[in-house]
C-alpha cells in the first residue's frame, strides 16, 4: 500500500506558473513656504538698522517632500526692485538656510547667498526628505546702503520683490 502510495504520487503532474511583480516609482517632490510667514518685512527704524542692517530669520520657514535627492532653489522676480524714480538691488539682501525643527538629512547649506533674478542654490540633498523643515534668514544691507532710498512723504517707503522658491530632483 505505501508503494502503491508512492507511485501514485510521483505520477502527479504539479503544474506552476509566474508572474511578474513590478514595484514603480514615480517621482513626488513638494516645497511650500509657512502661509503664516508668505510675507518678509525688513524693516529699518533706527540708525543702528541703516548702519547695521536689519535681519528678519523665519523658522521652519520652508517645508519640502522628496523622494530621493533634491535642491532647494530661491530667485527673485526681477534683478531690481523700484519705487517712484529709485531702484534697489535685490543682490543688497543676503539670504540663508538652515537645519529647521526636523532637518533635513545629509543636508548641505550654502553660505549667505544674495539675492538674484537667477536661480541660486540654497541646499542640497542627496536623501529623500518627508516633511523636513528649513529655516531661512533674510539680511538686508548695513553701511548705509539704502540711506539714499526713503523718498519724502512715504511713511515707510517699500520696495518689494516676489521670491520664487523651487525644488528640484538632484
Amino acid at each position: 500500500m505505501i508503494l502503491a502510495s508512492f507511485i501514485v504520487l510521483g505520477m502527479v503532474q504539479v503544474n506552476a506558473q509566474t508572474a511578474t511583480l513590478n514595484v514603480k516609482l514615480k517621482p513626488i517632490q513638494t516645497l511650500t513656504v509657512n502661509t503664516a510667514q508668505q510675507t518678509v518685512n525688513l524693516e529699518y527704524v533706527t540708525t543702528a538698522d541703516y548702519q547695521d542692517g536689519v535681519t528678519a530669520l523665519k523658522q521652519d520657514h520652508l517645508s519640502v517632500y522628496s523622494t530621493g535627492g533634491f535642491q532647494v532653489q530661491v530667485k527673485s522676480a526681477e534683478a531690481a526692485m523700484q519705487t517712484g524714480t529709485k531702484t534697489m538691488q535685490v543682490s543688497t539682501i543676503k539670504i540663508k538656510a538652515a537645519a529647521g525643527s526636523d532637518a533635513v538629512g545629509n543636508a548641505s547649506y550654502a553660505p549667505a547667498i544674495s539675492l538674484s533674478n537667477q536661480e541660486t542654490t540654497l541646499l542640497s540633498s542627496s536623501n529623500g526628505a518627508v516633511n523636513k523643515k528649513i529655516n531661512v534668514e533674510y539680511k538686508g544691507a548695513g553701511d548705509n546702503a539704502y540711506i539714499d532710498n526713503y523718498i519724502a512723504g512715504q511713511n515707510p517707503t517699500a520696495y518689494t520683490t516676489t521670491l520664487t522658491y523651487t525644488i528640484v530632483s538632484q
